[in-house]
């Protein structure tokens, strides 16, 4: 009856860190967007440190809850802390310190990790270019004399950097 019963709060317990919804803040200004994607609507614009709930995410965007508003932002404009505890001691003391015998010294720091590991087959598949924004970043090329007489303008010099 016991096990059953220790089995149960540990299931709850798993259960109930599941269910926790992932805190971020904002890294800088941003906009809170009604969908992932740069020309959607702006709802508003979140300040610098502004604390978010994490409610999915998706490529390179989040869905976050900010203060009651939902709305998606750029994953790259979020940081994510994590706690992790470090105990001193093993073996034994560990063991008796689980079972409630036994006192530890434990340090909390925190981690701020961003999450991204790459883009899934799906938002490969469903991935649309941006043409506007090709044809934006092209019109900044500059030809090798535009770019040398600009240097000179400027009096920048040849500095040679030897590689690593």
């Amino acid at each position: 009856m016991i096990r059953r019963l220790l089995a149960t709060v540990f299931l709850l317990g798993l259960a109930t860190s599941a269910w926790a919804q992932e805190q971020a803040f904002t890294n800088r200004s941003t906009e809170l967007k009604d969908k992932a994607a740069p020309e959607a609507a702006t709802l508003k614009t979140l300040p610098e440190n502004t604390e978010l709930k994490v409610l999915q995410r998706s490529g390179g965007w989040t869905r976050v809850d900010a203060g009651g508003q939902q709305g998606w932002v750029r994953v790259f404009h979020l940081r994510f802390p994590a706690t992790t505890e470090t105990s001193s001691g093993g073996g034994l003391s560990s063991l008796s310190s689980a079972l409630g015998f036994g006192r530890q010294k434990s340090q909390t720091t925190t981690i701020a990790t961003t999450g991204i590991r790459g883009l899934s087959p799906e938002d490969l598949k469903n991935a649309n270019p941006d043409t506007a924004a090709l044809a934006k970043a092209q019109s900044y090329r500059s030809d090798k004399p535009t770019a040398e007489r600009y240097a000179r303008e400027g009096k920048l010099a040849t500095t040679k950097v030897d590689a690593p």
